[in-house]
C-alpha cells in the first residue's frame, strides 16, 4: 500500500509526540520513497525534510537501458535529503534478474554525495550481492544490513544480512547501523 504525503505527516506527528514521551528510546523517522523514472523522488522535499533517513529505491521501469537506470539513480542521489539506496539492484533470486546498472558508478557517487547502500537482507533479494559488499568497502562506501520486515516476523532476516555481509568481508565499521544514534545521526547529516 503507497503512503501518501498526508498519511506520512500524520505519522511522523505520531511519532514526534511518542518520542516526547519516551524515556531512553527514540524512534527514528523513515520511509521507503519511490525513485521516479526523472530520477525525482515521490514525496516534496519539505516533508523529506522531516526524516531522519529516506531509503529510496526502484520499484518500477526495470528494464531502462543501463545508462539510463544508472542516471535515474545518480539524479535520485543528488537529492539532499536522499541517504540509503533500498535494493540497489533490485533482484528477486530466482524471480527478477537485477536490472542493468553501473553499480560500480553508484556506489563512487554515494560515497561523492555522503549516501549508503542497502544490503537487503530479504532471503529472496540478498541484495547486494557479496561480491558488491566487497566492492563497496574497497570503494568506502558503507551499507546498511536492512530486513526489508513488512512485519516483526521478518526482522529475523536480518541474519541472513549479517552473514551476506561477512561473505563480502564486511566488519562493523563498515556498516552503519552498528552505530549509537549519535554517531548514526551525524553520518546521516549531508
Amino acid at each position: 500500500m503507497m503512503m501518501g504525503p498526508e498519511r506520512l505527516v500524520a505519522e511522523l506527528d505520531a511519532i514526534d509526540r511518542l518520542n516526547d514521551e519516551l524515556d531512553g528510546i527514540v524512534l527514528l523517522k523513515s520511509c521507503e520513497v519511490d525513485i521516479l523514472e526523472d530520477g525525482s523522488l515521490d514525496m516534496p522535499d519539505d516533508i523529506l525534510a522531516r526524516l531522519d533517513l529516506a531509503v529510496c529505491a526502484v520499484h518500477y521501469k526495470f528494464n531502462l537501458p543501463r545508462r539510463e537506470q544508472t542516471e535515474r539513480i545518480l539524479r535520485a542521489m543528488d537529492n539532499r535529503h536522499f541517504n540509503i539506496l533500498a535494493h540497489p539492484t533490485g533482484r528477486l533470486i530466482n524471480d527478477r534478474p537485477p536490472y542493468d546498472v553501473d553499480l560500480e558508478r553508484l556506489m563512487l557517487a554515494a560515497v561523492d554525495n555522503g549516501c549508503f547502500m542497502e544490503l537487503n537482507a530479504q532471503p529472496d533479494r540478498l541484495d547486494l550481492t557479496d561480491e558488491a559488499c566487497r566492492m563497496a568497502a574497497e570503494l568506502g562506501l558503507k551499507v546498511a544490513i536492512s530486513s526489508d520486515a513488512h512485519s516483526t516476523t521478518g526482522l529475523g532476516c536480518l541474519r541472513y544480512g549479517v552473514d551476506q555481509a561477512r561473505r563480502g568481508w564486511l566488519t562493523a565499521d563498515d556498516v552503519i547501523n552498528t552505530r549509537p544514534l549519535t554517531a548514526l545521526r551525524r553520518l546521516l547529516r549531508r
